[in-house]
């Protein structure tokens, strides 16, 4: 019997700290520390929310600028007709499975088709494949400057315009060599959209 209150009272204590003292104390220093990043970097414009800059989302528009294919539901995203601006393509394959090599020359089809003025010019491989967590919300610049003469042509734009507003929204590398330089998906459409 002792051995069980022992343990109980171990329960108990570990819960109460790990699960509610910690976890208190850590969500308020985020929200002193580091606000926006605590509250999921939620862009808002004029009341509006438009979405979480650390989070995916995949757009179809020929107009907008295309992610990497995300795993969440994005069924939502409609434009003013209704017509479906994104979707979700979660995938369990394996990359030596057919299947998988049919899906990826779905994709490599559809880019091409979408961006006539590539001709054979390789296409970034992260414009076809998930990421790890399938909810990227960030391309490399190579991927972002592929589309370049789409989004020009789709949005009346100069490809200056356009790769001013990917320049602008350009995560460089920290202190200048970690990591890799990327863009951000969401924040170029809401440019293109003249929303930010």
């Amino acid at each position: 019997m002792d051995n069980f209150k022992k343990a109980l009272l171990s329960v108990i204590t570990f819960t109460v700290f790990c699960g509610f003292i910690y976890t208190m104390v850590m969500t308020g220093i985020c929200q002193v520390l580091f606000p926006n990043s605590a509250n999921g970097k939620i862009i808002e414009v004029n009341g509006v929310k438009y979405g979480s800059e650390l989070l995916g989302q995949q757009y179809t528009s020929d107009r907008y600028m295309w992610g990497r294919i995300t795993k969440i539901d994005v069924s939502t995203y409609k434009d003013t007709e209704g017509n479906q601006l994104a979707y979700a393509a979660p995938s369990n394959l394996s990359p030596a499975s057919e299947d998988y090599e049919k899906l990826i020359a779905q994709r490599v089809e559809k880019i091409r088709k979408a961006n006539p003025e590539k001709g054979n010019e390789p296409i970034p491989v992260d414009l076809v494949t998930n990421s790890g967590s399938g909810l990227d919300p960030d391309i490399s610049v190579a991927a972002a400057k592929y589309q370049v003469e789409r989004l020009a042509r789709e949005n009346n734009m100069t490809k200056e315009e356009v790769n001013a507003i990917i320049d602008k929204c350009t995560n460089h590398k920290v202190l200048g060599f970690f990591g890799e330089e990327t863009v951000n998906v969401l924040k170029v459409n809401l440019m293109l959209d003249k929303i930010i």
